[in-house]
């Protein structure tokens, strides 16, 4: 490829509706980049005839030098490989199931995941095109949202928490009604054990064929035709760690309301938390952030689908200069020190006892949210992140 990463480029982005998005265009944009969009109904499609052509069509016009998309996306893939032209896709799900589509090898694809366990897993099966890339947050944009007296009098609280309590669309398991009292008590007897264990997730690999079988007979699953996932992912990751993650989230934040001032903001209704103040769903780039400035504490209890990663929530809560509690994450030990940039906590009683500390140590809270926050700031922006992905295809 006969470009330099410090080139002036024309980057060619599928726009939709996902996380970062304006941030990664002010990137691009501020390291002095010429950005492009794309857009149509089917980018997240495996097959569609309109999208290869519309999309072709745009190529042929644009002559883009290449083509950026947060998540992956197989059609764009395709596309690219006719075309020969370099596609980076970040990618911020995990599970992502597109990362198991037959184009995932196609020569043009620069893939990053944030998960280092989905990385490695996909480079010891001969994948050379996905890579371990951690997010990132738009630091100066965060440092410029100062909250006001208004802002302050309804945002503050002792300990919040953002995300979903993943118990309505994303509750598959609860959907497995013609299991037999086995697998039932099995599946049960494996939840509880893994809800105790942060770092190492299990689950998959104790899943025998006796058990994948009664799971197929309940909601039998078929992958795609250029799909090479295993019904083992599937039932594991979207069934199975997903009911883990809302029986924790339920379980974390129940004591935590019960026994300090604590905010929600979710999508989901909550009445079994009768003693959390439950906001709503927010708006992650104008809200989201003053959320994590006026909360005493902000909590990560992180989707059990995502195995080693430092999700993007930790990663916004320390760019924002937030206090970040959250569960072992194997990934933070790479770039961020417990008890100096955040703080760990290790199941219930451990969440109580760290919170009612920090509660009355503000200067320790306070010190530690600074240095989480200059972490961030020297090493974890978009703009950094962007020109590592540029180094590695165009040095």
């Amino acid at each position: 490829i006969n470009k330099l990463s410090e080139d002036i480029m024309k980057i060619l982005i599928i726009e939709w509706a996902s996380f970062g998005k304006e941030d990664i265009d002010d990137a691009f944009i501020k390291s002095g980049h010429n950005i492009v969009k794309f857009s149509h109904p089917d980018y997240d499609l495996r097959h569609s005839d309109d999208f290869i052509s519309s999309f072709s069509d745009f190529m042929e016009k644009e002559n883009a030098d290449l083509v950026f998309s947060s998540n992956y996306f197989p059609l764009v893939s395709r596309v690219c490989q006719k075309f020969n032209k370099p596609y980076v896709a970040w990618v911020y799900d995990c599970p992502h199931l597109s990362l198991y589509s037959a184009t995932v090898i196609n020569k043009c694809n620069y893939i990053f995941t944030f998960d280092k366990a989905t990385s490695d897993e996909l480079n010891r099966h001969g994948i050379t095109t996905v890579h371990y890339l951690p997010l990132a947050a738009a630091v100066s944009r965060l440092d410029g949202m100062v909250p006001d007296n208004a802002i302050h009098d309804k945002l503050d609280c002792d300990v919040s928490f953002v995300g979903s309590m993943y118990d309505e669309i994303h509750n598959l398991y609860d959907s497995l009604t013609g299991i037999s009292p086995y697998t039932k008590g099995y599946l049960d007897a494996i939840m509880q054990a893994q809800t105790a264990i942060s770092g190492y997730n299990f689950i998959e690999e104790l899943l025998s064929d006796k058990i994948l079988s009664d799971l197929r007979q309940s909601r039998p699953y078929t992958p795609d035709s250029d799909g090479a996932e295993m019904d083992s992912y599937i039932y594991s990751r979207f069934f199975i760690d997903r009911k883990i993650t809302e029986l924790e989230r339920k379980k974390l934040l129940r004591a935590v309301s019960d026994n300090f001032n604590t905010n929600l903001y979710t999508h989901n209704p909550t009445p079994y938390l009768p003693n959390i103040h439950n906001f709503g769903a927010i708006d992650p780039y104008n809200v989201m952030p003053y959320v994590f400035k006026c909360s005493r504490i902000n909590l990560n209890i992180t989707l059990r689908s995502i195995y080693t990663g430092i999700p993007l929530r930790a990663i916004d809560i320390m760019g924002s200069g937030g206090f970040l509690m959250s569960n072992y994450q194997p990934d933070m030990d790479e770039y961020f020190e417990n008890g100096t940039d955040y703080i760990m906590y290790d199941g219930n009683d451990d969440l109580i006892n760290k919170c009612r500390y920090y509660l009355e140590h503000e200067d320790e809270r306070t010190e530690i949210a600074a240095s989480g926050h200059e972490k961030i700031k020297a090493h974890h922006t978009y703009e950094m992140r962007l020109n590592e992905i540029l180094n590695m295809i165009f040095n």
